[in-house]
């Protein structure tokens, strides 16, 4: 594949969004075709499960395996439809989450079976992983008064407990430790700008050793 595929990655409210769509406004400075995109709801018809996964119906509560496989099947769907031709097609793509969130949202915040985890990422993503991720690490704190700070209500994820998504960070520290040639720690508790010039220095690091 001629393109590259840079993953953001954190806990809630860690800034993944504006800091997805500086990067991609710095790249196109430089002349490089970059694709934004999202999990869950990169496809059309991610989007409508994105909905099934995010909005909270306290009638119908998702069932920890059905969220599970709902976020396996907007993967595959995504990896098909976009990740895949936009890489082939040399364009640099941007995406908001991926395998590492169902490792640390499912596999450490919910308890499922890491190997289940583990076989239905392999199943959605054929293999395809990230070339660099970014994790913007910020105290789950934090990042949650952040979200309520947002004009919009939080969805069924934000709502979780703090021992939930302290357990998410959990999963990211630990993923980060073992994929250190991958996984990138920016820290995201410094200003949007100060981020932001972080990324773009490690950023500059790897692009000028590419061949």
């Amino acid at each position: 594949m001629g393109g590259k595929f840079i993953v953001f990655e954190g806990v809630e409210g860690c800034g993944k969004t504006s800091q997805m769509q500086l990067c991609a406004a710095w790249l196109k400075n430089l002349g490089i075709s970059v694709i934004l995109t999202r999990e869950p709801g990169g496809t059309e018809l991610g989007v409508h499960l994105r909905r099934l996964l995010l909005e909270k119906k306290e009638d119908q509560p998702v069932a920890e395996v059905t969220e599970l496989l709902l976020y396996a099947a907007d993967r595959a769907q995504h990896v098909a439809q976009e990740l895949v031709p936009n890489l082939a097609a040399g364009k640099y793509v941007l995406c908001d989450r991926y395998v590492d969130s169902t490792i640390a949202y499912q596999g450490y915040g919910r308890g499922l079976d890491m190997n289940l985890i583990q076989q239905l990422n392999q199943i959605a993503t054929g293999g395809l992983t990230s070339d660099i991720t970014i994790w913007l690490d910020v105290d789950v704190e934090i990042g949650l008064a952040r979200k309520r700070g947002d004009a919009v209500g939080l969805d069924r994820i934000e709502q979780e407990t703090i021992a939930f998504h302290r357990r998410v960070q959990q999963g990211y520290i630990d993923l980060a430790a073992s994929s250190p040639s991958r996984i990138v720690r920016v820290d995201g508790s410094l200003s949007k700008e100060a981020v932001h010039k972080n990324i773009q220095k490690f950023l500059s690091l790897y692009l000028k050793d590419l061949p």
